[in-house]
């Protein structure tokens, strides 16, 4: 049997060529939740790939996806795999090349493997269950120590009516630290902190698995800190994320807590929007 990490660089391959060859050509999108909730045929397409390949060797595992009837919460025990076809479809709707495809092994809630592959800006960023790679090579988070200095990136927007605290907290962010850039994809931007190419990345509302298991177990296995918006361990029904290189994470959570609230005091979580 083909280790977990071998199975998932497989599997986010195959759904990234499905989703490249769509990339930059004339596709029909369509809502879901709200204007900006996009889906097109693209995604569904790359999410079968992934499953596919996934099933070629673990014919029995539950699947855990953002797209069609799959799964859409890790089971409390057992093996499963979380698939984002596209995470970032609004950028790839749009043309922009930071999105991924993203593939996670997941048994009894440990993360056992995981990878992010972009192929626009060709780039596979790979967990294999103890360290981080990039293209291959092993990287870390950064060193940046100074909150002035961070780079952070806000993530997962959420619906419209919760407009007021997500300019709060960027307005919070930008007065911290010091610089704030928003990229479009949570696994792109937490792949990015695993490689120490941003400090940290926030969100202080809800999140589904497919946008952030990869990215977290890259962040955890490159020396990096995650929690909820109370600084407790982040868990994947967690309130918020705080993705960080740990040399600052108390202030992140401190800004993150007093502008959006603590674990009870968030958006609702039914109104987290897709990236």
């Amino acid at each position: 049997m083909e280790s977990p990490v071998r199975v998932a660089e497989t599997a986010a391959t195959a759904g990234a060529e499905v989703a490249m060859a769509g990339f930059r050509t004339a596709m029909d999108v369509e809502t879901k939740s709200s204007k900006t909730d996009v889906v097109t045929s693209f995604d569904v397409s790359a999410q079968r790939a992934v499953i596919e390949v996934i099933r070629e060797s673990r014919a029995e595992d539950a699947i855990v996806g953002e797209e069609e009837d799959e799964l859409k919460e890790i089971p409390a025990s057992g093996p499963c795999w979380v698939v984002d076809p596209i995470d970032g479809t609004s950028n790839f709707v749009q043309g922009v090349s930071l999105w991924a495809t993203s593939v996670a092994a997941v048994e009894d809630g440990e993360v056992l493997a995981a990878v992010n592959a972009m192929p626009a800006v060709d780039d596979v960023y790979v967990m294999d269950g103890a360290e981080t790679t990039l293209n291959g090579e092993t990287v870390s988070v950064s060193a940046t120590a100074d909150p002035e200095t961070f780079t952070v990136a806000p993530n997962l927007y959420w619906s419209r009516r919760d407009a007021d605290r997500i300019g709060d907290l960027v307005a919070s962010l930008v007065t911290e630290f010091g610089d704030v850039r928003r990229y479009g994809s949570a696994q792109a931007s937490l792949s990015m902190v695993a490689a120490g190419q941003l400090d940290a990345t926030v969100s202080g509302g809800p999140s589904h698995p497919w946008d952030t298991v990869a990215g977290v177990a890259m962040v955890r296995a490159a020396g990096g800190t995650v929690t909820d918006v109370d600084g407790e361990r982040w868990t994947p029904d967690a309130t918020g994320l705080i993705a960080s290189n740990g040399n600052a994470h108390d202030e992140l959570v401190s800004v993150v807590r007093e502008t959006v609230g603590g674990s009870h005091g968030g958006p609702d979580a039914g109104g987290a929007d897709r990236n």
